[in-house]
């Protein structure tokens, strides 16, 4: 069993990540989001599903 120290400390790296990977989408030129299929107004549904599943 993990500790509530381990376990905060799980939940803020995967906010981190959730964090930098909806800044990078967002930020993304659309021509090259449209390119490869991703909507950046998508972005936190694309990061949340990426981090958490």
């Amino acid at each position: 069993m993990k500790t509530i120290i381990a376990q905060m400390r799980e939940a803020a790296a995967k906010r981190a990540l959730y964090r930098r990977t909806r800044d990078e989408i967002a930020g993304m030129p659309r021509r090259v989001a449209l390119d490869l299929g991703i909507y950046p107004e998508d972005a936190e549904r694309i990061a949340r599903k990426a981090v958490w599943g």
